[in-house]
């Protein structure tokens, strides 16, 4: 099953209960899981089939009777509740439609049943549907093939949104999908920013488990925000396990200090005087070793197909995407050229056009919910003029 939500709070790790979305013909209750989905009588209720629920909304397949389609369908949950909603909800629609990618989740339509900007209220978004979501691929053995191929795919959409000038800022199993054949695409770009810009990150809009360091202790980031990520993800699809499993960010904190080892110098150089003194104040920790974090055991033990597939390459690459200093960690196209995914090269994925840049000033604006809102509803309109779901997906 596909699971296209995240929660934007620390509690909400995962963001998604993929048994817990309802159909229903009714407004949902307050406190209940159910949503009433008013789609096009092309979408027939008996036809959709729930998927998952969080804190962004509920997703369900639905088929298209004109078309035979099974999509994917999310609706935002209480778009308008607060600025950050309404702020985040426009930016993901405005930067779906800007990216077109093979690993990137493709936006088939977006939908609001609502004529007028004072009646709007719901946002629908219609996307390709895939089988499942990477959360419920860990835990299942994977030999190296499959790890570096998944791999290969994440990094490959990754370079295209940084090419692009955005960062991800929220990559977690529950942001991917794949499909059987070990096709993947990455989702839900509510969090994206702008690669020019210098910020620090509030600390409770990113999933705990697979933020960065230098996010943890409010450091300015680039992109290799989400080449830790990625490793974290690498790392459970190896082991099955959460590699950093903090119960808030100072626990979060220190499990990567006790796993990598207290951090250099010229990293708590960069930091602020309090974070600076929290360290000094804390005992040296040595690192563990990789081949001690990732023994043999854990990996899948069928003969590779590529003599760089070996659980000492795997390792090698995981080291260099999780250094803990952003500085010396591994840039996306040095992690494509690795060995452990270099034999997956192909011309067209590494080099795909980039798409037209979002402007990322309007993030900047200072605006009232309403005024988000009516940003959003000319969006959706907008959609609903120039893109059609008889067109081919």
């Amino acid at each position: 099953m596909q699971s296209q939500e995240n929660g934007v709070q620390e509690e909400d790790q995962d963001g998604t209960n993929a048994n817990s979305a309802a159909v229903e013909t009714s407004p949902p209750r307050t406190g209940s899981n159910e949503y009433f989905f008013n789609l096009p009588p092309r979408f027939p209720a008996s036809q959709m089939v729930p998927i998952g629920i969080g804190v962004q909304g509920a997703v369900c397949s639905a088929v298209d009777l004109q078309t035979g389609r099974r999509l994917a369908v999310k609706k935002l949950s209480q778009p308008f509740q607060d600025v950050t909603f309404a702020k985040r909800s426009y930016r993901e629609i405005k930067l779906m439609r800007l990216v077109q990618h093979p690993n990137i989740i493709k936006l088939l339509y977006a939908y609001t049943p609502q004529p007028t900007l004072d009646t709007f209220r719901d946002v629908y978004i219609f996307t390709e549907l895939m089988d499942s979501n990477l959360r419920n691929v860990i835990g299942t053995r994977l030999d190296h093939e499959r790890i570096s191929f998944l791999v290969y795919q994440m990094l490959c959409g990754i370079k295209y949104l940084h090419a692009a000038g955005i960062i991800h800022r929220d990559l977690k199993p529950s942001n991917i999908v794949v499909c059987k054949n070990c096709s993947l695409k990455i989702l839900d770009f509510g969090l994206a920013r702008n690669v020019d810009t210098c910020f620090t990150m509030t600390q409770y809009v990113v999933t705990r488990h697979y933020r960065a360091p230098e996010i943890i202790v409010n450091m300015e980031y680039d992109t290799k925000v989400d080449i830790w990520s990625i490793g974290c993800i690498m790392a459970e699809l190896i082991t099955g396990s959460v590699l950093f499993p903090g119960t808030d960010h100072v626990d979060q904190w220190m499990r990567i200090v006790q796993t990598l080892g207290t951090p250099r110098a010229e990293f708590v150089a960069r930091t602020t005087p309090g974070t600076q003194l929290y360290i000094g104040n804390q005992p040296v920790v040595q690192g563990r070793p990789f081949e001690e974090i990732f023994p043999d055991a854990v990996f899948e033990t069928m003969p590779a197909t590529g003599a760089q597939l070996t659980n000492g390459m795997a390792r090698d690459f995981l080291r260099r995407m999780l250094a803990f200093d952003p500085t010396e960690r591994i840039s996306v196209d040095e992690a494509l050229q690795h060995p452990y995914i270099h034999l997956w090269y192909y011309e067209e994925d590494f080099n795909w056009p980039a798409p037209k840049p979002y402007d990322h000033t309007i993030d900047a604006q200072n605006l009232t919910v309403d005024q988000w809102k009516a940003l959003l509803f000319e969006e959706i309109r907008d959609i609903q003029r120039t893109m059609s779901l008889d067109e081919a997906g």
